[in-house]
C-alpha cells in the first residue's frame, strides 16, 4: 500500500462548503513535512485531526459539480478517489434565520433577508427562481422569520418585530392576517389547513381562517425562533433552540399537549419530514454540525449533511434539499421529497 492509504468511507456523505467530514481509511501516513493532505476535485483542505486511519477535513467552496471527487496524497502518491456530494451554492449575502420555503405554484424559492430585530433592511423578501435567478420582491416586511404556504398556495410571513402574520399579494401586497402574536416567528399549516404560529417568548398559536388567535401550547422560551413542522403523524413539531447543548425537539398533539421527542441536540433550529416520517434538523449532535436526521419514531439520530451556521431547509418537488445557513443558500440533489399538504 502506498503512502497515501486507502479511503474506506466518508461520513457524512452530504456537505455544504465549510462542513466538517470524517474519513475514515487505512495506512495514511503522517510525515513532518507538509506534502500530505486531502484533496477535493484538486483542491487541499484545510485538515482539522488527521491519523493513520482517521481524517477530519474541512470541505473547500467551488466546485463546478455537486458530485465531488475525494483522495489523499502523501510524497506525490495518491489514493484513489471517494465521493462526496456537496451542495451548490444558490444565493448569498442573506440574513436567514428559519427555513426557506418552496412556493407550490412554480416550484421557486422564497428567502429571507431579515436582520437584527427593529432593524429596517431595504430589502427583506427574496424568490430564486429554477434557472437560479434572485429577485427582489417589493412586498417590505421588517424581520421576516418564518414563510410558509398554505394549501390553496397562499403565501404568508411573520414578522418578529410587530408580532403579526401578513399574506403577501403577488408579491407586493402585505395584508395583515393576525397580530398580537408576541415574537411571531415558526409557521406551519395541519392537514385541515389550519395555521399555527411560534412565538418565541412560550406560546403556540392556533389561527383561525379570520385570523383570530388562540393559545394552543405552552413551551419553553427560546433565545431565537420558534421552529415548526407537522409530521406524517398529525402531531406538531418544534424547536426551540436555548443555550444549553442538549436541546430537545418537541411533539405538540392536537389537544397541545407536548412530548419530548428527541433530546440532545445543540441549538435546533430549521426543521422538515420527508416522506418517510424521517426528520431533519439544523442543528449540532456530538460537537458536529450541519444537518441531523432523526429516523421515524426518534430511535436514531445522525449527521447527515456536514456544515457550519445551518438555520434551516426545505424539500423541492425534486428530491432536492434546500440547505440555508445564515448567509447563503446551497442545493443537494439528493433525491428525497419531503412531506406535502394533502
Amino acid at each position: 500500500m502506498s503512502k497515501a492509504g486507502r479511503i474506506i468511507s466518508i461520513k457524512p456523505p452530504y456537505a455544504i462548503p465549510g462542513g466538517e467530514i470524517t474519513i475514515e481509511c487505512e495506512g495514511f501516513e503522517i510525515s513532518g513535512t507538509d506534502d500530505y493532505g486531502v484533496f477535493f476535485d484538486g483542491q487541499k483542505a484545510r485538515l482539522v485531526g488527521a491519523s493513520s486511519n482517521r481524517i477530519l477535513a474541512i470541505v473547500p467552496d467551488d466546485f463546478g459539480s455537486t458530485n465531488v471527487a475525494v483522495h489523499l496524497e502523501n510524497g506525490g502518491e495518491r489514493s484513489e478517489s471517494a465521493n462526496l456530494i456537496v451542495g451548490k451554492k444558490l444565493a448569498d449575502d442573506m440574513h436567514i434565520v428559519a427555513n426557506p420555503a418552496v412556493d407550490p405554484k412554480d416550484d421557486s424559492i422564497i428567502l429571507t433577508r431579515s436582520g437584527s430585530r427593529g432593524q429596517h433592511l431595504p430589502v427583506t423578501l427574496f424568490r430564486l427562481d429554477k434557472e437560479g435567478f434572485v429577485e427582489e420582491l417589493s412586498a417590505d416586511v421588517m424581520n421576516p422569520t418564518g414563510i410558509a404556504f398554505d394549501k390553496k398556495g397562499g403565501f404568508f410571513v411573520s414578522n418578529r418585530a410587530d408580532g403579526e402574520v401578513c399574506r403577501i399579494e403577488r408579491d407586493e401586497e402585505i395584508i395583515p392576517f393576525s397580530t398580537g402574536l408576541g415574537i411571531a416567528s415558526g409557521i406551519a399549516f395541519d392537514r385541515e389547513g389550519a395555521m399555527y404560529v411560534g412565538d418565541r417568548s412560550g406560546t403556540i398559536y392556533r389561527i383561525s381562517d379570520f385570523g383570530n388567535a388562540e393559545a394552543f401550547a405552552t413551551l419553553e422560551p427560546s433565545v431565537s425562533a420558534y421552529h415548526l413542522a407537522f409530521g406524517i403523524d398529525d402531531r406538531l413539531y418544534v424547536t426551540a433552540p436555548g443555550l444549553a447543548s442538549f436541546d430537545s425537539v418537541y411533539a405538540v398533539d392536537k389537544a397541545g399537549f407536548d412530548t419530548k421527542f428527541y433530546r440532545g441536540l445543540g441549538r435546533p433550529q430549521g426543521l422538515a419530514f420527508d416522506r418517510d416520517g424521517n426528520l431533519y434538523v439544523s442543528a449540532c449532535l456530538a460537537s458536529r454540525r450541519g444537518i441531523v436526521r432523526i429516523v421515524s419514531g426518534g430511535e436514531k439520530a445522525e449527521i447527515f449533511v456536514a456544515g457550519n451556521n445551518v438555520i434551516g431547509l426545505c424539500f423541492t418537488r425534486k428530491g432536492e434539499m434546500i440547505v440555508a445557513t445564515s448567509e447563503a443558500v446551497f442545493n443537494l440533489p439528493l433525491g428525497i421529497y419531503g412531506t406535502l399538504l394533502d
